[in-house]
């Protein structure tokens, strides 16, 4: 088989009054990621990893953020799309594995419906998606509650 592997990162800036969306999933949260989309931090992170690993540049290549037809747009589609343009090179996937830097509000409690949305999008078993989450210890913009970031890798294998 013809493993790829494919790494992704995103980091978005934290405001009052917008909505935190991570993995597709809405946060009980005042504040919330800052962008041209809905700013999910994981999903477009995932979308870089698949898109990197089957050798098709990154997300901003295909959705640019200076497109108006994207402002606003639900990374749920962003993502259906990346895996799309993967599947058409004839790759599936093999599994994700990604963390989530937040100081607040706790990540945990959320990783269940994110991987369950996630891993109906990627057309594969709910254990093929490990979501982790770590905070910033008060340390960076990530500790100071500024920021949150998304790191991932993604194995795919050509069908």
């Amino acid at each position: 088989m013809n493993f790829r592997i494919g790494f992704g990162v995103d980091i978005h800036q934290l405001e009052e009054g917008r909505d935190l969306i991570i993995g597709g999933v809405k946060f009980d949260s005042s504040f919330g990621s800052v962008g041209h989309s809905d700013a999910d931090v994981l999903l477009h992170a995932i979308c870089d990893a698949i898109l990197g690993a089957a050798n098709l540049r990154d997300i901003g290549f295909h959705f640019s953020d200076t497109d108006p037809k994207y402002k606003g747009i639900d990374s749920r589609i962003l993502l259906t799309e990346s895996y799309k343009l993967v599947n058409e090179k004839g790759y599936k996937i093999g599994n994700i594995d990604a963390s989530v830097l937040l100081e607040n509000p706790k990540v945990n409690p959320y990783i269940e419906d994110m991987q369950k949305i996630i891993a109906n999008i990627l057309e594969v078993d709910i254990d093929a998606i490990s979501i982790k989450a770590t905070r910033g210890e008060k340390m960076g913009y990530i500790g100071e509650g500024k920021g949150i970031q998304a790191y991932c890798n993604a194995l795919i294998y050509k069908v």
